[in-house]
């Protein structure tokens, strides 16, 4: 199977630009023959958790109509869009959610962020349940950032027959997580992991891009840079 790792700079509040960008993005890559596509986190409102706070309508639910671009997208080119944004729980907090979007524009699956870092606390509800779904008769793990620093979600995704785990973040350049989280998690577990990343300025900081993935051995398959918008492609599973 064919994943796509995306980086984009997203704008800060602007929903509806996002959505743009993520479904021209899956349209691309899905034009490759990327079955699974993945974003960074809160890709859909940029890494804001200000902002957010200060600003309801950039809460999302679930079925959003603002995402009918994207379920438009996969429905278009045969594939799953794993997005990431302020999404509203059952009990009407505000989660750092990942919404799998599948070829069909339904949702695969949603995962909530469980592991929270810094102002995050403060303006997010964590997650309680680890993400999963099966694409292709390939199942996939889901994290989020701040989620791979503990080893206990990849541990728990290869006992449970995943094969590759999707990771959505904002790293800058400065993240020592490009070589001491993602390729030990892939190395460790025996997984292949993916990672979606931003690029431009954040709350957090600069998006340092280099979006991509590590095979089972822990090397690196593919790396988008540090420059460019865009995706790159790597066989998983």
């Amino acid at each position: 199977m064919i994943v796509a790792a995306t980086q984009f700079a997203p704008v800060a509040g602007d929903i509806d630009a996002n959505v743009r960008t993520i479904a021209g993005l899956v349209r691309a890559a899905g034009a490759e023959g990327a079955r699974v596509v993945v974003f960074a986190e809160l890709c859909l409102s940029g890494y804001e958790p200000s902002l957010i706070r200060d600003t309801p309508a950039l809460v999302l639910a679930e079925d959003d109509p603002r995402l009918a671009p994207v379920r438009e997208a996969c429905r278009a080119v045969s594939a799953a869009a794993v997005v990431n944004g302020p999404v509203r729980t059952a009990d009407g907090r505000t989660a750092v959610t990942t919404l799998v979007i599948g070829p069909d524009g339904g949702l695969l699956a949603r995962y909530d962020k469980r592991h929270l870092y810094g102002i995050e606390e403060e303006v997010f509800a964590p997650g309680t349940a680890d993400g999963r779904f099966a694409l292709d008769g390939v199942r996939f793990a889901l994290a989020t950032c701040y989620d791979n620093r503990f080893p206990e979600l990849a541990e728990r995704a290869a006992a449970d027959d995943c094969a590759v785990y999707l990771a959505s973040s904002v790293l800058s350049a400065d993240n020592d997580s490009f070589e001491k989280v993602y390729p030990v998690r892939a190395r460790d577990f025996g997984l292949y992991v993916v990672l979606g990343n931003v690029l431009g300025a954040n709350e957090d900081g600069v998006g340092t891009g280099r979006a991509g993935a590590w095979g089972p051995d822990g090397e690196r398959l593919a790396d988008a840079g540090t420059d460019a918008p865009g995706f790159v492609l790597a066989e998983v599973g």
